[in-house]
């Protein structure tokens, strides 16, 4: 189905890990020539070595998305490596913990420059490269938690996923006119290092929750993404497609009794 992928480039934000990580190895499985990136120069390169590795055709880079210059400089590097854009998948994102009452002003502005003021800057930058390409193809990462649900602790996070959505909407309409589409995935609660630092009696806490009964993969969230960048999405955009096993749909735990 995704054999549009083969030769495509591809550039996935937040990539040295996690759900990021997932959807770059899955783009290049597909054939693609992807450039992943993440602030931690020696980590970035590391996982893209051994992805090459594996025959993969991958690189890294460091750049930090809540800078503009660090931003322009990527898009400059990416056209060098690959001659042009085909995919962005902006999956770069942070999400540190505090309650609303201890949050600080500067943790506020810190996670809403990296998960969408990274948005706004990667997706602008990149607009001659996707409007060169044969068709144009835009993904967010954002979340359940903020556009859907609620979690103590993050509602600066919570606020900053669902901006990504307002951007996207709005943005589809922009892009329309060049052929470019734009949406997101909103991932649940997958299984990344974040998420495996937690006990595991939470983990089987939230696993109980879900009506599949199961944690989500980072390879869960790739196959939305993956189809999403495909020639057959072309006419889907400004869309959100939620990958969390069902867990937004009970009204109580009752109800998956």
């Amino acid at each position: 189905m995704f054999s549009s992928l083969g030769g495509k480039s591809v550039l996935v934000t937040g990539a040295s890990s996690g759900i990021g990580l997932g959807i770059a190895r899955q783009f290049a499985i597909q054939g693609a020539r992807v450039l992943i990136t993440a602030r931690n120069a020696d980590k970035i390169e590391a996982v893209a070595a051994g992805m090459r590795a594996e025959g993969l055709q991958v690189q890294g880079l460091a750049t930090d998305v809540a800078d503009a210059a660090c931003v322009a400089a990527m898009m400059r590097a990416l056209e060098e490596m690959y001659g042009g854009l085909d995919v962005l998948c902006c999956n770069a994102g942070i999400f540190p913990s505090s309650a609303l009452e201890n949050l600080l002003e500067a943790d506020w502005d810190q996670v809403m420059g990296t998960n969408a003021k990274g948005t706004f800057l990667c997706v602008q930058a990149a607009l001659p490269l996707l409007r060169r390409a044969e068709y144009g193809r835009v993904i967010l990462t954002s979340s359940i938690t903020g556009p859907i649900t609620g979690s103590p602790g993050w509602v600066h996070y919570g606020a900053s996923k669902a901006a990504q959505l307002g951007f996207m909407r709005t943005a589809a309409i922009e892009l329309a006119k060049d052929g470019i589409t734009v949406n997101a995935v909103l991932p649940g609660n997958i299984v990344t290092e974040g998420f495996l630092d937690v006990d595991t009696e939470y983990q089987t806490g939230v696993a109980a929750s879900i009506p599949l009964k199961r944690l989500g993969t980072p390879e869960d969230v790739a196959s939305a993404a993956l189809f999403f960048a495909s020639r057959e999405a072309g006419y889907i955009t400004g869309q959100s497609l939620i990958i969390d096993g069902g867990q937004v749909l009970p009204e109580s735990l009752q109800a998956l009794a």
